[in-house]
């Protein structure tokens, strides 16, 4: 089973935000990383950038099962349906995420601690960094 490490985060809530993902196979060794700038955003937009950007790569790599590991216990509830998604703000990205886990097949979600998300962390602060010196897009 591939395994999608994700982390959002923002500079301020909002404020210039940025996702990270790390692709591991099934032994856990590193398939590949890509974080990117979303421009001014809060922390919850920037956690489903990173989801969205994570499910969309297993569309194109032919994934059929895929695991996300995410700090965020607000997006794995959510996305599980045990929270019911209140934002506004938030709703068309759930939405959008649901269409593409089921696109997907079988996504299963599950909350980790934060130093257990260390790489997506790191990669989400690359990406607050760029957005928060010149807006850049990051490597992807």
């Amino acid at each position: 089973m591939i395994t999608a490490y994700i982390d959002g985060g923002s500079r301020g809530n909002p404020g210039p935000a940025g996702y990270g993902v790390r692709i591991e196979d099934a032994d856990g060794a590193l398939v590949e990383e890509f974080h990117a700038s979303v421009g001014i955003a809060t922390n919850n937009v920037a956690e489903y950038r990173g989801l969205l950007a994570a499910l969309q790569w297993a569309l194109e790599h032919g994934t059929g099962t895929l695991r996300i590991r995410s700090d965020s216990e607000l997006l794995v509830k959510q996305m599980r349906g045990e929270y019911r998604v209140k934002n506004a703000g938030l709703a068309p990205l759930h939405g959008e995420a649901r269409m593409l886990v089921h696109r997907i097949g079988r996504v299963v979600f599950e909350h980790v601690p934060r130093t257990k998300n260390r790489d997506a962390d790191r990669l989400a602060n690359l990406a607050m960094d760029q957005a928060a010196t010149n807006g850049a897009a990051g490597a992807r």
